[in-house]
């Protein structure tokens, strides 16, 4: 990849700065030393191309970066296990943080990639409570695919099956029994592809 331009250097620095509160294009021209909004946007579609930016092309203010061109980091987005409308997805929500991660941990195109916490015990024992997933953005799940799901408004993560025509979703733990998913509210956000584990029992 050729060298950044000075003022793409340092938009992609403001950028990652003010990713959880991103700027305007004004608010950019005035940091970056330009009073004009078409350099900013120039200078962003440069970024893009060289594949360490991507845009929201319906909100310009909705980005993100790919990868830090110095220390080989990928920012991802983490969102809630919120309550969604009856054709909401978690992905359009405010994300809950950024999180930086090793391009080594991805296996698929950064920009199909974001992360959700984990909550309850449902899929307990290969996910625990507060864990970390890193999530491929993929509307098709192969059968038995842990996948980050929607079913009657409520965001849930269990293992994809089919039985028939009806989705089977179901859970780790024992405890808890299959769901058959609505077929009129039932989407797959994503799959879940790494689980980072933020507890240890010994």
């Amino acid at each position: 990849m050729k060298a950044l331009h000075p003022k793409q250097k340092k938009l992609l620095e403001i950028l990652k700065a003010h990713i959880a509160d991103p700027l305007t294009l004004e608010e950019l021209a005035e940091r970056i030393g330009t009073g004009a909004k078409s350099v900013v946007f120039h200078h962003l579609k440069q970024l893009e191309k060289k594949g360490l930016l991507k845009r929201n092309p319906a909100n310009p203010r909705d980005y993100t970066v790919l990868q830090d061109a110095e220390d080989s980091v990928i920012y991802l987005k983490m969102y809630g296990m919120a309550k969604c409308g009856p054709e909401g997805t978690i992905l359009d929500g405010t994300p809950t943080r950024i999180v930086p991660v090793d391009p080594s941990m991805i296996y698929f195109p950064a920009c199909k990639g974001f992360m959700v916490e984990a909550k309850g015990d449902s899929m307990e024992q290969l996910i625990s409570p507060k864990d970390w997933l890193i999530v491929e953005q993929n509307h098709q799940p192969k059968n038995k695919d842990v996948v980050v799901c929607v079913n009657n408004g409520e965001v849930l993560v269990k293992r994809f099956t089919r039985d028939g025509e009806n989705v089977i979703l179901q859970s780790e733990n024992p405890r808890y029994t299959p769901i058959v998913a609505d077929k009129t509210s039932f989407h797959v956000e994503g799959i879940v592809r790494s689980i980072i584990k933020r507890s240890v029992t010994c």
